[in-house]
């Protein structure tokens, strides 16, 4: 007798449904999964042939058939042990298998059949609504996630013998329900606020403007500067996520096994923050059976990378073909695979090995040529896709001895909102494009064209300062988003100064100053 049921099978962000077909037959006593399963797949027969004769059931000791269709799909993981238990009680009689097909059925089974939680059960969600399947069976620890998805039904089960009670009678069981929009309003509840930081006022404005725009920045300054407190609240002043973006971020969170049991849905931009030792598969993501990396993680949120030239080149090099395309692609012998990688990149970093070279009263250690040898570290082709350099210097001590009320995430968060609806506006008409940071040179030259006095000041500028060409293109950027913030329709000469202030390290001899 053959039955069919119902899986599926991870491949990057997205699932692929999987069919299993059991065949219970008199002619034999072997046992067989076939449709290229892994290990872990393989070894499903001893967890299962425990689980159900635990509940009382027999294990079929006749020729035992499983295929797992389409059979040139890597089946992988553990997830598979519930679907084909259910398909080896109906194949041999022992339960009516008849409704079987209405549902995709996913979940580990230990050996005394409780259900264990698995990866991936988002977009699994997501395919078992696009193939019309009316209801999805998962663990209960992946219910509420799976439950994101409307129209279709998501029962939560711990153990085997409630998927068999459920079988019965499905009706008598109440599908998980969630409420979307009170997960959702928990996207501006945040632990951290801007007012945290004292003084640092044109730091701050600098990460206005990153946020505002979508700009890659990068801090520079001596230790105790507030570099990375700052970088930690740039979330707080984002946009707060949409519910694709969200369901887009928590795919990945769930497809890497990084989402928390009690998160069903991720509703604040992810800040990912590696330590400098990270590997450059770990950053990018791949593996045999390749998996999101750091920069996949931080989809639709900020990548920080603390003490940036203590990463190795190898690790840093690899950014740059994402930064670019925002998505990236893990190629193996036996798949490729595309993950989404639209971060923002937020780095910084000492001005020198001892640290101190740009501090107002402590010295630098450092002998001469130490400075331009510590930042070339950093190479230029990274440093072309970094918009903002910001300069931090540590606040005064009397400012952080002031009682003076700070500017809150919320009210900076306002404005960036502001300025991305003005962008989301401007560039409604071009797929790719959705902040001035992903503008092209046509669109610079479309969007942020200067009247005479303030392509002669940006002129004078870029050669009074000694600025490389490639910060041409940078400061056009940021002074459309100093345009923004402002309501200003066009670029003027207030917005290509801020932007020329944030360009320190393509001056000429920056570190000799």
């Amino acid at each position: 007798m053959i039955v069919k049921t119902f899986g599926s099978a991870v491949q990057g962000v997205e699932a692929i449904s999987i069919v299993i077909e059991v065949n219970v037959s008199p002619k034999g006593t072997q046992f067989y999964i076939v449709g290229l399963p892994d290990s872990a797949v393989k070894e499903s027969e001893r967890r299962i042939e425990s689980a159900i004769t635990d509940l009382g059931y027999k294990f079929p000791r006749f020729r035992t058939v499983v295929n797992m269709a389409p059979a040139d799909i890597r089946k992988v993981g553990s997830a598979y042990d519930l679907p084909i238990a259910l398909g080896l009680l109906a194949a041999s009689g022992q339960i009516d298998g008849a409704i079987l097909s209405r549902f995709t059925i996913m979940g580990e089974l230990s050996l005394d059949g409780t259900v264990l939680p698995i990866r991936g059960a988002l977009p699994i969600a997501i395919k078992a609504k696009q193939d019309g399947f009316s209801g999805l069976i998962v663990p209960s620890r992946n219910a509420q996630e799976a439950a994101m998805v409307n129209g279709l039904d998501v029962y939560a089960v711990g153990h085997l013998r409630e998927v068999l009670k459920l079988l019965e009678a499905p009706d008598a069981v109440p599908p998980v329900k969630v409420d979307i929009q009170k997960i959702l309003s928990r996207r501006d509840h945040f632990d951290i606020d801007f007012n945290d930081v004292k003084g640092q006022y044109n730091v701050k404005r600098a990460m206005e403007l990153a946020a505002a725009g979508g700009h890659n920045a990068l801090m520079i300054g001596p230790p105790g500067a507030g570099k990375t407190m700052l970088a930690k609240r740039l979330c707080t002043i984002l946009p707060p996520l949409s519910l694709n973006e969200a369901l887009e971020t928590t795919k990945i969170h769930s497809v890497a096994g990084k989402l928390l049991s009690d998160i069903s849905l991720i509703t604040q931009r992810p800040f990912r923050s590696p330590h400098h030792s990270i590997s450059d598969t770990a950053l990018v993501g791949g593996g045999r059976f390749p998996q999101p990396g750091e920069i996949s993680l931080a989809h639709n949120g900020v990548l920080f990378l603390d003490e940036l030239p203590e990463f190795s080149r190898a690790a840093l090099e690899v950014l740059r073909q994402p930064i670019e395309d925002r998505r990236v692609s893990i190629s193996r012998a036996l798949q490729t695979v595309d993950f989404p990688a639209g971060f923002m990149l937020i780095a910084s970093m000492n001005p020198c090995p001892c640290g101190f070279f740009t501090h107002p009263e402590k010295p630098c250690t450092c002998v001469p040529g130490t400075v331009q040898k510590y930042l070339n570290k950093v190479s230029g082709p990274l440093m072309d896709r970094i918009d903002l350099h910001i300069e931090v210097t540590p606040a005064p001590i009397q400012s952080l001895l002031d009682d003076t009320v700070e500017e809150s995430s919320e009210t900076i968060r306002s404005r960036v909102v502001m300025a991305r609806e003005i962008q989301i506006q401007r560039f409604k008409v071009y797929d790719d494009i959705h902040c001035n940071a992903q503008m092209n040179s046509q669109l610079l030259k479309k969007f942020c064209k200067l009247n005479n006095e303030t392509e002669t000041l940006l002129r004078n500028a870029m050669h009074r300062l000694k600025l490389s060409a490639r910060a041409y293109d940078r400061i056009l950027k940021v002074s459309r988003t100093s345009a923004d913030l402002a309501g200003s329709e066009q670029v003027e000469t207030t917005h290509i100064i801020e932007a020329i202030q944030h360009r320190s390290l393509d001056r000429e001899n920056w570190w000799d100053k």
